[in-house]
């Protein structure tokens, strides 16, 4: 007899069928067992009773437990109207046991399948991740991420790009976060890199004249784990195309995470076509480059109105050429001091010494700075911001580019506290026209803002006469709901710019050459304008389906620690395959 599926169950009434799969559950009522019987399309209960199923089914029955995985045979049967479970797709049917085979025993579970709310630790959970997996949210989210990346290769094609794979051992390569280095066996003392992304190789089939090309490329970068971000490895849709405009490949990826957000989510989306808003206006408006713009609340100059006041934090910032910047928070007039305090703090977080601001309640004001700046340009502040009865007034003073980041926390914040943010929307906007240099104070240099291999606006005569920090590269990134989904770039195809825009970054021609001297070497024989980006796939998802933690759409994610608690990597190695690659370890032994 052929197998039948549990979804499959609810249309077979009357006839005989074969299942298979994995104990959900079991209830024992002495001569009546009723099993929940799982598999990947669902539940189907099944009847086990003494008089029907005869006692050998029975005593095997009694024996069973969850997760055991059996093959059961019996007739479809529809339930007694009082016994119908609406809320399961077999609810109305139910299997009467004729014959039962275990299959294979299992060990009870660290942690129990049947109910979400009843999980382990994440640890527990990635070790024991195959059984995780069994969960039907989980099942849902790789069926579901199957079928959007179906749905992108289909989009891709029918749109005439050619899907190529690119290498994974490359060389390494500045792309904004550390590499991942494997060392070479057969060439002593040299490394292979992970790619952080196949931006050379994608750059380099332009030059070899494909025309349009896509993959879904994973990419390793050596970076700490946050909620949406998966340490080690994720993947991406990477895409280029040749002789091609930034608004062209924008038109692209609209009409692809279009048609994604409208058939894989339950979301609307918000504005069509997707807003497009230049990086300072961003910074001014939202005081992020990745704004959610499910709601409002815009950050507000008021530097001028405070340029001279009583108050000297606001004088001072004026005075040493940095501004005032305000933002209403609506019917936030409520908030405790607690929650003042917190966002106080995340306000310090981002270089801010505190947090002004006004309340302005039914019958009152009240605020620690009016009595500085007087009745008068109090209420000359409010009328200008338009606050109204019941909201409250956050101020940061500073350099513009700290105030507008403090703001910008504090919106998001404010966003969520206030429940402004409607998970049934989904804000697309391209963020562009991007700084091409900005200050690492890690590396305690001038550096690239994001992609090294961006064309500037006005090509190599801007590198040679404008201010770095002036230089405007022809960059974007896709937002949606407050989190940067895709970067990308008109990229730099010509070598002598190419070796300018590095010049000002603090390379050597030497260096450029030694990381990059095939891409020049392409290049001077060649190559068309080109033009690309790459969304990345793990946080779409995570986006499109509300799942606060990247981690939970990714089949076998690492934890928090950059470790696969699963398969305990990373893991040490012997003696002799250090050898093999000519590697002594200074490792201090833990005791």
């Amino acid at each position: 007899m052929q197998r039948t599926l549990a979804a499959e169950t609810a249309s077979q009434e009357g006839q005989e069928v074969l299942v298979k799969g994995w104990v959900h559950s079991r209830r024992d009522h002495g001569n009546l067992i009723f099993i929940d019987l799982r598999d990947h399309t669902g539940l189907v209960q099944v009847t086990v009773n003494k008089d029907l199923s005869g006692p050998e089914v029975l005593s095997v029955a009694e024996k069973i437990r969850d997760e055991w995985v059996l093959e059961v045979t019996g007739s479809v049967e529809n339930r007694a109207p009082e016994l119908i479970n609406p809320n399961l797709e077999t609810g109305k049917i139910e299997i009467k046991a004729k014959s039962i085979e275990v299959l294979t025993q299992a060990k009870t579970p660290p942690f129990p399948v049947a109910r979400d709310e009843d999980l382990a630790n994440e640890d527990i959970r990635l070790k024991y991740r195959f059984i995780d997996l069994r969960r039907p949210k989980i099942q849902k989210y790789l069926k579901d991420r199957a079928q959007v990346i179906k749905y992108i290769r289909d989009f891709m094609d029918k749109r005439g790009f050619w899907e190529i794979t690119t290498p994974i051992l490359a060389n390494s390569s500045p792309e904004g976060a550390r590499d991942f280095l494997v060392p070479s066996r057969l060439h002593p003392g040299k490394f292979y890199a992970l790619p952080q992304a196949p931006q050379q190789f994608k750059q380099l089939l332009m030059v070899g004249g494909i025309p349009k090309y896509y993959q879904i490329a994973p990419c390793f970068r050596d970076e700490d784990a946050r909620a949406d971000r998966s340490p080690g490895e994720f993947y991406q849709l990477d895409m280029e195309m040749s002789f091609a405009t930034q608004e062209e490949v924008w038109q692209e990826m609209e009409d692809l995470f279009k048609e994604v957000t409208e058939k894989f989510s339950k979301k609307k989306i918000q504005q069509l076509p997707f807003p497009k808003i230049k990086y300072a206006d961003a910074m001014d408006m939202y005081g992020s480059d990745k704004p959610d713009l499910r709601f409002e609340m815009k950050l507000q100059n008021v530097t001028e109105l405070v340029r001279d006041c009583g108050f000297s934090v606001f004088s001072q910032a004026v005075s040493d050429g940095g501004i005032v910047k305000a933002i209403v928070a609506p019917n936030a007039s409520a908030f405790s001091r607690s929650q003042i305090d917190q966002l106080t703090e995340i306000a310090k977080e981002e270089g801010a010494k505190g947090l002004a601001y006004i309340v302005l309640e039914t019958n009152e004001i009240k605020s620690p700075i009016t009595k500085f700046l007087g009745d008068e340009l109090t209420k000359k502040i409010i009328k200008e911001v338009g606050a109204q009865t019941g909201d409250i007034i956050f101020f940061a003073a500073d350099k513009a580019e700290t105030a507008n980041k403090v703001l910008g926390k504090v919106r998001n914040e404010l966003g969520s506290i206030l429940n402004l943010k409607d998970p049934n929307i989904m804000a697309w906007c391209w963020i562009y026209d991007f700084p091409m240099y900005s200050w690492n104070k890690w590396l305690d240099k001038l550096d690239f803002e994001h992609n090294p291999f961006s064309m500037p606006y006005g090509g190599l005569k801007t590198l040679e006469t404008k201010d770095p920090y002036e230089i405007i590269a022809q960059q974007y990134d896709l937002v949606g709901n407050g989190l940067e989904l895709s970067s990308g770039a008109v990229r730099n195809h010509q070598p002598e710019t190419m070796y300018k825009a590095f010049e000002i970054a603090g390379y050597t021609k030497a260096e450029v050459d030694a990381k990059f001297g095939h891409m020049i070497e392409a290049f001077s024989y060649g190559a068309p304008p080109h033009a690309g980006n790459a969304p990345g796939i793990d946080r779409i998802l995570m986006v499109l389906w509300d799942e606060p933690n990247i981690r939970e759409v990714i089949a076998f994610p690492k934890n928090g620690r950059a470790e696969d608690p699963m398969l305990g990597a990373p893991s040490e190695v012997t003696e002799q395959q250090l050898k093999d690659v000519h590697i002594k370890l200074d490792v201090l032994k833990k005791k």
